[in-house]
């Protein structure tokens, strides 16, 4: 099994440099890095998570630059948005910066993207919020063909441009691994539908209870569940869950970090690296 860290970048966190090397150090597999552009004061859809919104989710860096230096300094370590919210991106932008960083990291980039939940930050950027899981599929599909095709053009019916060039192409072939986020079960069909792996914010017993029907669902869609593999994104570094994930085949458990200074982190960092080692 492999195993990722997400953590809000700050101005008062620990850097990506730092952390980044010590995740590489502890048999970390990646480092995930989420986005919010800005918050707005209004609130017309309340925080997933449950009452005030954290600080974190103002302060937050752009993913791409707090990536791309946590590349810069590691060797095998790889690096994802967890997530980008693409839906309130510049397509033909975000594209190059995709195949940008994962030039700069030799083909060590998961693009981990999703459709995001705040209603007034997306409408500030032009995004409709009852079609933005529409606007992922089209920006998706047209990525894939700026980043496979010399001369690309798309025609949906929110994203669309007509024959254009762009590089550079990514590394990875024919590109960077697209993980989708999401709930079950629309996340499970947007990932199985364009994606290359689902990321459900999820316990193992609520795997356990939908993982039939998850592989029904590949099937019927003529695909192979080796090519949509489950990123579990679990919070807390917990062994019991941890083996129980692994049994339910779970390729990939991310635990979450808190937005804090070395002198919090690293410790907690010890202590994963020490569950890390008893897994194999």
């Amino acid at each position: 099994m492999l195993f990722g860290a997400a953590i809000f970048f700050t101005q008062h966190s620990i850097g990506a440099i730092e952390l980044a090397g010590a995740l590489e150090e502890r048999g970390f597999e990646s480092l995930w890095a989420p986005e919010h552009s800005h918050i707005p004061a209004s609130r017309k859809t309340p925080y997933p998570g449950g009452g005030e919104l954290p600080k974190e989710y103002y302060d937050v860096m752009d993913p791409f630059v707090t990536l791309s230096a946590a590349a810069a300094v590691t060797k095998t370590l790889k690096v994802a948005t967890g997530i980008c919210l693409v839906q309130q991106r510049d397509v033909i932008q975000t594209a190059k910066l995709v195949a940008s960083i994962d030039e700069v990291s030799g083909g060590r980039f998961l693009f981990g993207i999703g459709g995001g939940w705040n209603q007034d930050e997306m409408e500030n950027h032009g995004t409709i919020f009852e079609t933005r899981f529409q606007r992922v599929r089209e920006s998706i599909e047209a990525m894939k063909e700026i980043w496979t095709k010399d001369q690309a053009e798309y025609h949906g019916e929110i994203v669309k441009f007509d024959p254009i060039f762009a590089w550079p192409k990514p590394v990875q072939k024919p590109h960077p691994p697209i993980i989708v986020g999401g709930g079950w079960p629309q996340g499970a069909r947007r990932a199985i539908r364009y994606g290359d792996g689902w990321l459900p914010i999820i316990s193992a017993d609520g795997l356990a209870k939908i993982l039939p029907q998850y592989h029904a669902m590949a099937k019927e869609a003529g695909r192979d569940l080796s090519s949509v593999p489950i990123t579990a994104w679990h919070g807390k570094f917990d062994p019991d869950a941890i083996k129980r994930f692994q049994d339910l085949g779970v390729v990939r458990v991310v635990t979450t970090l808190p937005p804090a200074r070395a002198d919090k982190v690293l410790p907690i960092l010890d202590h994963c690296a020490e569950m890390i080692a008893k897994t194999g």
